[in-house]
């Protein structure tokens, strides 16, 4: 099956080149969105049957194998209008991942944000571009916190502009300026402004409409020690690598409370994060280790798990503080949690316990993957008669486990950390 895709923008009264227009002109079966189809509606043939582009998308490509038969020699091709340029996050590479054997042949025209950079006079060379069009919000979550100079943005209906920018300010990311298009290649409706997050979150846009965001000042002018202190991005602007313990929301401003920050980066050692993709922090408290992992390996995912109901406004505290959006907070007894529905973690760290380590661990190994490791700090303590070190060689030995030699390591006055790592 060949797919012709041709490339549209906004405007009501589209101009294709000869060669495209003899393509419609000679075409039967034709396909797009509701709104592309009220844009070319009036150059499609009489007789031509339209597919409307909608969710699911199975449904879509089981209509486009069963009108194949109305292809005739001189009209052998599904003809496609798709936004911009199909292969920028567009239907082309649907096609490509629903039917790889298909061949596309895509006449482009610039999409969305290279309209918008063209009004703006904008290069965009170095623009880094985010789709949050059927998407989640961990891709923007990442740009913020590696300190994106240029961010280009595609919303839907949900990830609006004032959704992204009331996003951004939740989280400290306020030294940004945010330039929206909409109708881009519309004459009649196109509109390009520019907004602070704050005017961008009390504003309604018109849609479609697409993102580019600017540090400002730029970061080449902004006097080093703002730098160091502009929003919460610590991970992005000035990046710091540990942050310090007394800058953390405390439970009831217990210290101890807290997995110090020399243990903490030695942890995340040990879950060998860069080479990880799903991390849950199991009794995180804080949030300090699941915070710490954010900023430094943004690209996790992370599931943070803690038994107490006071410690989630002090999570959501912590995380707004430091900017690091993104992490799913989940208060309850983990043993009594449902973890059907969340993604298998290949990193674990264990924060607390409760005297129930083996059957944590246990749980833990239901859904870990094979190549997946846990690791927890262990506190030596002559008040305490029987120490996690212990509980941890019991489960480990009872699950058949295999452990990695432990890392010792006492801090100022406080008692001796034992770093535990094991793995199936």
């Amino acid at each position: 099956m060949k797919f012709i895709v041709i490339g549209i923008t906004d405007n009501p009264h589209p101009w294709f080149p000869p060669e495209v227009m003899e393509i419609i002109k000679q075409g039967k079966i034709f396909s797009g969105g509701k709104r592309h189809h009220e844009i070319v509606a009036s150059l499609l043939p009489s007789d031509a049957e339209w597919i409307d582009i909608t969710i699911p998308l199975d449904n879509v490509f089981a209509q486009y194998k069963s009108l194949s038969s109305l292809l005739t020699p001189h009209s052998s091709s599904i003809i496609v209008f798709a936004s911009g340029d199909p292969l920028f996050f567009g239907f082309a590479n649907t096609i490509k991942r629903k039917m790889p054997e298909a061949e596309i042949v895509v006449h482009p025209t610039f999409n969305s944000l290279q309209m918008l950079a063209h009004k703006l006079v904008m290069p965009y060379h170095d623009m880094r571009i985010v789709s949050l069009t059927g998407r989640p919000w961990p891709e923007f979550d990442k740009a913020l916190i590696e300190g994106s100079e240029k961010i280009g943005i595609l919303t839907d209906r949900e990830h609006t502009p004032a959704a992204i920018a009331q996003r951004m300010i939740d989280y400290g990311y306020t030294y940004y300026n945010m330039y929206v298009g909409e109708h881009l290649g519309n004459p009649s409706l196109e509109k390009v402004t520019t907004l602070t997050l704050e005017e961008a979150s009390q504003h309604e846009f018109a849609n479609p409409n697409c993102i580019i965001l600017t540090i400002s000042p730029p970061r080449s002018a902004m006097p080093l020690g703002l730098s160091k202190k502009v929003g919460g991005a610590r991970g992005g602007l000035s990046k710091r690598y540990g942050i310090p313990d007394s800058e953390f929301t405390l439970l009831d401003g217990r210290e101890k409370m807290i997995t110090k920050m020399p243990i903490r980066l030695l942890s995340l050692q040990a879950l060998d994060l860069p080479n990880r993709h799903v991390l849950w922090d199991i009794g995180f408290c804080t949030g300090s280790v699941s915070i710490e992992a954010k900023l430094q390996f943004p690209h996790l995912q992370i599931e943070a798990f803690e038994i107490r109901p006071e410690c989630e406004a002090i999570i959501h505290d912590n995380t707004r503080k430091f900017g690091a959006p993104g992490i799913s907070i989940h208060i309850g007894d983990f043993l009594e949690t449902d973890l059907s529905s969340l993604p298998r973690p290949d990193a674990v760290f264990i924060g607390g316990h409760g005297g129930r380590l083996k059957d944590i661990i246990a749980k833990v190994l239901t859904v870990l993957t094979d190549d997946g490791c846990i690791v927890m700090n262990s506190v030596t303590s002559p008040m305490v008669h029987t120490d996690s070190h212990q509980l941890w060689n019991e489960a480990c030995q009872e699950l058949n486990l295999k452990q990695e030699a432990p890392l010792r390591i006492q801090l100022n006055d406080y008692n001796p950390i034992e770093i535990l790592k094991c793995s199936k």
